[in-house]
């Protein structure tokens, strides 16, 4: 796909750094004075994909993969060491206006709001910033408030705020401008169950009103298998994985579960002539039966016990990716998931 018809395009990205190295205790450190001791650290290596406009993508790892530093190259925060990159049609690293306006980041570990005064000195102070309107703030904030709720909430002082009101009012802070590219770095990290379901539903409300185009990174896989189709999967900062969710749980566990819940006793042998026993209690069981015996499992299980409810799933995508990354160093993973727009190569814009 031509870098002009992307969102965002990625191409051998690379990012390393120095850091220097000495053992503890004074003596080292005088020594570290005179002759510094470093190592090169590579936080991104050759990565390559893009992003068509309006996708919602989970760029997901294991800790230190070189997710966040890869949000912070496409937010222009950090300069790459190498490989070219656009997002919005610019050069993040040059931070332009035009391209300020065009994006958001949105740390769930950091916050922009001034912690002594309410939200709304926030949201002010951005509409001065982004040069908004009268109109179009007055607008823009309706919207959100009805969005994310927080029209009662907005003139506390923000220490007064729980957690979850925060990270609302910190997405409404971040959407004033109304940009086209959300980069969302664990935006429900610590949050309750009610409150990370209605942040994963605002952002999809967001996506399909504004067609924006949504970067997800979380350790929370239920964000993930609730907003973003396609996933792009790093491991120290090589690509491990680009396409569709479901291709990725199929590749790594080619298995369904069948959860059951009976009417009366079962025999555990009985179960294990259809797959394998997970779990056993009294009146439930979890079988895990392979993709392609999943129809005749059901109908002799149907047939031969006294079921009262019977569910099909996947297996947990926490499963899958401590699976995927306990993979080792092997060729990188990439499906192609059907009318999926192609990935970063060659066209990636200087």
């Amino acid at each position: 796909m031509a870098a002009a018809s992307s969102a965002i395009a990625v191409e051998s990205l690379s990012k390393t750094y120095q850091v220097h190295e000495r053992a503890a205790g004074f003596s080292a450190t005088v020594r570290s004075v005179f002759r510094r001791r470093t190592r090169v650290v590579h936080a991104v290596e050759d990565l390559s994909f893009s992003i068509a406009p309006g996708e919602r993508v989970g760029f997901l790892g294991p800790n230190g993969a070189g997710k966040t530093t890869t949000l912070k190259v496409l937010s222009g925060l950090l300069h790459p060491s190498g490989g070219r990159v656009r997002v919005a049609g610019f050069v993040p690293q040059y931070r332009e206006a035009g391209f300020l306006k065009r994006i958001t980041l949105v740390m769930g570990q950091k916050q922009q709001l001034l912690w002594d005064l309410p939200p709304v000195e926030t949201f002010a102070l951005n509409r001065a910033i982004y040069g908004i309107s009268d109109a179009e703030f007055r607008e823009t904030m309706a919207e959100l408030e009805e969005l994310l709720g927080i029209a009662e909430i907005a003139a506390k002082p923000t220490r007064q705020l729980s957690l979850g009101e925060r990270m609302k009012c910190e997405l409404a802070a971040a959407l004033l401008h109304r940009p086209e590219i959300l980069f969302l770095d664990e935006p429900t990290i610590g949050l309750d169950v009610s409150m990370q379901l209605g942040v994963r539903e605002f952002v999809r409300r967001y996506n399909e009103q504004r067609g924006a185009t949504i970067v997800l990174t979380s350790h929370y896989m239920d964000d993930v298998a609730a907003l973003c189709p396609r996933v792009i999967v790093i491991d120290k900062g090589r690509l491990r994985y680009d396409g569709d969710l479901a291709s990725l749980v199929r590749s790594v566990r080619p298995h369904k579960r069948i959860a059951l819940r009976f009417g009366g006793p079962v025999d555990r042998a009985l179960l294990e002539r259809v797959g394998a026993v997970l779990s056993l209690d009294p009146g439930r069981a979890v079988l895990q039966v392979p993709q392609e015996e999943l129809r005749q499992a059901m109908s002799w299980l149907l047939g031969q016990t006294d079921i009262a409810d019977l569910t099909v799933e996947d297996p947990p995508l926490e499963e899958v990716m401590r699976e995927l990354f306990a993979g080792g160093d092997g060729e990188d993973a990439r499906a192609e998931p059907a009318g999926a727009p192609a990935r970063a190569g060659g066209e990636a814009a200087p």
